[in-house]
């Protein structure tokens, strides 16, 4: 017995990154119009505090089991619910138009609003069986996933305390939106989502969110402030496309500082 509990041991201190997975991340299971949809979560240990609530949405062509280990919120905010979920085959906009890689849904009524009905049955499922609080619920996503974000802000703004979108920029579909507190993260030199339509989408937010002029607030991030509790800050990276190293960090701390308006929060 003690030498098998000196091999599993072993086994642990070699693979930590896979023993820590399989304890951290439980696979979920929802059925939305008779299609099996799959998530990965992550579920703080249990506490008497009701948990904040953030999903993740990977880019077209990823996955949860990628967008988890690339964004990694569960690590950096162990005490929060996390979400990854499963994109479908779906066309893409800009590459695979033929719709052979995973994806979502990035304007109203697209794939039949088979995404959006698939996350308001994961929010309905999480909200009845696990201690959320309701005004700390929070989306994020890079490339597709992050022009998934903006159509939850389009058409579930009332759900949510903040956005994180990264590398994306809304559908024309989605406009206008509401205001909201966003942290946008880009790469500058982001050639298939270009960091020129990134930064019209930021001038449009700061207009939307009336915003004061930007300060720095950190390594490549600039903070701009808002009279009506909708901040906006940016996290502008000197990359392409992929992912802004440190990012996830960037958004994990400003979801942290806003609580819902409905919570009397600033």
């Amino acid at each position: 017995m003690r030498l098998a509990s000196l091999a599993r041991l072993s086994l642990a201190l070699a693979l930590p990154g896979a023993f820590v997975r399989a304890v951290e991340l439980s696979p979920r299971t929802w059925t939305v119009d008779g299609l099996q949809r799959t998530a990965l979560v992550h579920f703080p240990d249990v506490g008497t505090d009701p948990a904040p609530l953030v999903f993740v949405f990977h880019g077209h062509g990823g996955s949860s089991r990628q967008v988890s280990e690339t964004l990694s919120v569960h690590r950096l905010w162990p005490e929060a619910i996390v979400v990854y979920p499963q994109g479908l085959p779906t066309p893409g906009s800009l590459t695979d138009p033929e719709g052979r890689q995973n994806g979502w849904q990035s304007a109203p009524s697209e794939q039949g609003d088979r995404d959006l009905r698939f996350f308001d049955l994961m929010l309905a499922d999480l909200l009845a069986g696990h201690a959320v609080n309701r005004h700390r619920i929070y989306a994020t996503g890079h490339s597709n996933g992050g022009s998934f974000t903006y159509l939850l802000w389009s058409r579930r703004r009332e759900v949510f305390a903040a956005f994180g979108p990264s590398g994306a920029v809304a559908n024309r579909a989605c406009l206008p939106l509401q205001p909201a507190p966003v942290i946008q993260a880009s790469g500058t030199n982001d050639t298939l989502v270009r960091f020129a339509w990134q930064k019209a989408m930021l001038f449009a937010l700061l207009r939307l969110n009336q915003c004061a002029p930007g300060r720095e607030a950190g390594p490549l991030l600039v903070r701009y402030a808002s009279p009506i509790n909708c901040p906006v800050q940016t996290y502008f990276y000197p990359g392409g496309h992929q992912f802004p190293p440190g990012a996830a960090s960037a958004i994990v701390a400003f979801f942290k500082a806003q609580p819902s308006a409905k919570s009397g929060g600033t």
